[in-house]
Order: structure tokens, then C-alpha cells, then sequence
């Protein structure tokens, strides 16, 4: 009996982060695991589905792109900023995010919204109750903290994805 692999995605962000030819031992490598490759797609597509209760999806976009920024993950931020211009998204908002200026941000639960992701990411330690009551206190529910802590532990997953296939890209095309 052969293993046929899972279909997968039309649109792959990885893959689009990290274009690889078909030619590469890195791309051979990323598909050994179709199903992996799959779920990875699968679990993005549900972070920004429309369905997520308690955070907007422009608003889980402003945290994907802010993560990108506090990870130095310009790729990814590129596909987050380009899905934020396809939600109509506040160009000026994104454009703080992606400075890093989350102090000039008018609203309040925004600005606790990110600042709650960007410590998760650069300073776990700082995501501690204090940081959980900040955001009650900015009204945000227990199903949008689950939905914004998901959020958070994917991206972190994403952008160490994305930066090994590059370090694995990068001494490929060096050796």
C-alpha cells in the first residue's frame, strides 16, 4: 500500500516566508512530513479566522505583525502587514505596530493587547497575573485571553519555523 501525502494548502505562509524550489534538500526536508506541513497552515487559517471569539481579526493581526517586529521576523511581518491592508486595516495603526510605537496608539486596549504579546515573546517571565488583570481590566474575556495566548504560542512557533528553514536554506546554498 503507498502513503499518499495529505493535500495540502493552497496558500502556505511558510512557504511564502521561505520560498524554496522543489530542487532544495530543505524543501524535500519541509515535506517529509506533508501532514505537519498541513497542520501548521491549519492552525494559521484558524488563529485569523473570522470566527475567534473575543479579539477582532485585525485585531490578532496587529498582534501577529507586532510579534513579527519583536522577533525580527521581517518576512512574516510582510504577510501580516499584507493581510492587514486586504481587512482595510488603519494604515496608521499598522504603521505604529510596525515601529514599535505602541504608545502613540489611541486605544487603550490595543496598546494592552500588544504590550501583553510583546512581553510574552521578549520577556515571558513580565506575562505573569499582573499582565492577565491588565487585560481584564481593558475587557478583554477568558475566551479572548485563550484565543490571544494561542495567538501568541503560534507565532512563536511560526517564526522559529521560518527562521530554521532559513538557517537551514542559508547553509545549504553556502556549502
Amino acid at each position: 500500500m503507498t502513503n499518499l501525502p495529505e493535500a495540502l494548502p493552497a496558500i502556505d505562509v511558510v512557504d511564502d516566508a521561505v520560498p524554496l524550489a522543489p530542487n532544495q534538500p530543505t524543501w524535500a526536508l519541509r515535506r517529509q512530513r506533508d501532514k505537519v506541513v498541513a497542520a501548521t497552515q491549519s492552525s494559521h487559517d484558524a488563529m485569523f479566522s473570522h470566527a475567534v471569539e473575543g479579539l477582532t481579526r485585525t485585531e490578532r493581526l496587529l498582534v501577529a505583525l507586532h510579534a513579527c517586529r519583536v522577533s525580527k521576523a521581517p518576512n512574516l511581518a510582510a504577510h501580516y502587514r499584507e493581510e492587514l491592508a486586504a481587512e482595510n486595516a488603519d494604515a496608521a495603526v499598522a504603521d505604529a505596530v510596525e515601529r514599535g510605537d505602541i504608545a502613540s496608539l489611541a486605544d487603550a486596549r490595543l496598546r494592552a493587547v500588544l504590550d501583553f504579546a510583546g512581553k510574552l515573546i521578549a520577556r515571558p517571565i513580565e506575562g505573569d497575573r499582573a499582565a492577565i488583570e491588565a487585560l481584564v481590566a481593558h475587557g478583554l474575556s477568558t475566551p479572548a485571553l485563550v484565543a490571544l495566548s494561542q495567538l501568541i504560542v503560534f507565532l512563536s512557533y511560526q517564526v522559529r519555523v521560518v527562521a530554521g528553514l532559513k538557517a537551514l536554506a542559508a547553509a545549504e546554498a553556502s556549502a
